[in-house]
């Protein structure tokens, strides 16, 4: 992700930064070290059945403190948002080698400037994040999905919109076009839709989507399977693709639909939230794709790509107007640029 890791006369680690540091189960809140692998962290939760529904890709070789320094997040931040809305508290270390403590262990902390958000998405370009607080979601207690095939981008779009403005939440409206759904096994525009409550929502939900024709629910296993393949649909491209990229494209909810008719070859769009991802297996074409066919009011950016790809190509075509705010704030925690230097638009 984002640019390429320079050279540098000193690295730095929190890997050996493990373990729980507080865990309140019934206030909803957890403190963990910055290391602490990501799947040990959901087995914790997963205890309790609690849960930090954020659905990292490559969440199976994550830390805590680099699926947050990255913003990463999957289907579900339809629902529960991303790191920013689940994150209430941080302790980094900065250059000088001070602890800065940020935000704490209450879901509703307004005290103070929060400075914990300014290190997610960061890549560790402003200090190194030490520990994460969070306050941590209910499982559902029955969880069901659905999937959804339609002929046409235009009728998956409709369908979306309809539940959109319906009473009803589904915690994930994921949309695969079909070079995507092949994937699945299956070969039409397809709509993954995660729900979950008491018994009685989840069978209001299975009423609503019957009316589409071949619909398909599912639980247990296969439910597991199917998010499986949808959030790790990035890595195993990845690895098979040497040369490939991911495009990242940012849009409104009614301009997706034109960002997926564009895309020449596999898409996943988290239809709820307006976020597409276009595959390519070549970068040069992903970022040709970026400065001729995207939509101008959308912002595209090269979120995975080889290390020689982001080496050489315009990864951040339209930083946009912030990108000089972002100087700023890098100058007042680096001002010798020294971390991790050039991995956001190559001068942060």
């Amino acid at each position: 992700m984002a640019g390429p890791v320079e050279p540098a006369d000193v690295d730095i680690t929190t890997m050996s930064l493990r373990g729980v540091l507080q865990y309140e189960p019934r206030d909803l809140t957890i403190s963990v070290l910055a290391g602490l692998s990501w799947v040990e962290f959901t087995k914790v939760l997963a205890n309790n059945r609690q849960m930090v529904p954020l659905d990292p890709p490559f969440g199976t070789g994550a830390t805590v403190g680099g699926v947050i320094a990255s913003n990463s997040s999957g289907p579900r931040r339809r629902l529960y948002g991303t790191a920013r809305d689940l994150v209430i508290g941080m302790t980094f270390a900065t250059l000088e080698g001070k602890l800065v403590k940020s935000g704490g262990m209450v879901v509703k902390n307004v005290a103070g400037l929060d400075m914990a958000k300014l290190m997610i998405g960061s890549f560790g370009t402003l200090a190194a994040i030490a520990v994460v607080n969070f306050k941590l979601q209910p499982m559902p207690e029955t969880e069901r999905s659905f999937l959804l095939p339609f002929d046409t981008v235009a009728d998956a779009i409709a369908a979306r919109n309809t539940m959109l403005r319906g009473q009803l939440l589904p915690a994930a409206i994921d949309m695969l076009n079909p070079a995507a759904a092949r994937h699945l096994g299956r070969s039409k525009w397809m709509l993954a839709i995660r729900v979950g409550g008491n018994d009685a929502a989840v069978r209001r939900y299975e009423s609503e989507f019957a009316q589409f024709t071949g619909s398909e629910a599912l639980e247990g296993a296969d439910q597991d399977t199917l998010w499986q393949q949808v959030e790790n649909f990035t890595p195993q491209f990845i690895s098979s693709h040497e040369d490939g990229a991911v495009v990242r494209v940012s849009c409104t909810l009614k301009d997706s639909e034109a960002v997926m008719q564009t895309l020449p070859g596999a898409a996943v769009a988290r239809a709820g939230s307006g976020i597409c991802y276009g595959y390519f297996e070549r970068a040069r074409d992903g970022v040709q794709w970026m400065k001729n066919a995207a939509p101008p009011e959308c912002r595209p950016v090269v979120e995975f790509a080889s290390d020689e790809a982001r080496r050489t190509l315009d990864l951040w075509p339209s930083p946009g107007a912030d990108l000089e705010v972002m100087r700023r704030v890098k100058q007042l925690f680096d001002p010798k640029n020294l971390l991790n230097r050039g991995r956001l638009y190559r001068v942060i």
